[in-house]
């Protein structure tokens, strides 16, 4: 699926594939946690705020979470590319229990499959926010 999403845009000259399902979609690229390579993968956001992003590590409801997910957890400084704003400098953080507790009916409403997603694991799916790094949370 990657693969047709990174061609889509190619083909488009960027003009398409940056929205699915009206959420936006994110060129994330995290360093590989074994190989220690840059690892790029498509996901959507549901909900952004301010210059914040939100991804969702549901791996479509599998029992395991996905590599991209992993690839944060062990080294949070990830790349961000989307439509309007290419190469961003960004950092992962696990959303905590009380954030979970707010942000899930709402990346539910916009997207229902991440319930059903929900139901067909026992494994919490994360939510992970993507903020953007400046010159205070690099230092």
């Amino acid at each position: 699926m990657n693969g047709m999403h990174r061609g889509l845009i190619a083909v488009s000259a960027g003009q398409a594939g940056w929205n699915v399902g009206g959420m936006t979609v994110l060129e994330v690229t995290t360093t590989g946690r074994k190989s220690g390579r840059d690892r790029t993968i498509f996901l959507t956001s549901p909900i952004q705020e301010g210059d914040s992003i939100l991804v969702v590590g549901s791996r479509g409801g599998d029992d395991r979470h996905p590599d991209w997910f992993l690839n944060m957890k062990n080294n949070p400084e990830i790349k961000v590319s989307t439509k309007d704003d290419p190469d961003q400098k960004m950092m992962a953080r696990i959303a905590t229990d009380k954030e979970c507790e707010h942000l899930w009916p709402l990346v539910i409403e916009k997207y229902s499959g991440y319930g059903d997603y929900r139901k067909k694991t026992d494994r919490e799916i994360p939510l992970i926010w993507l903020d953007p790094v400046t010159e205070s949370t690099s230092t």
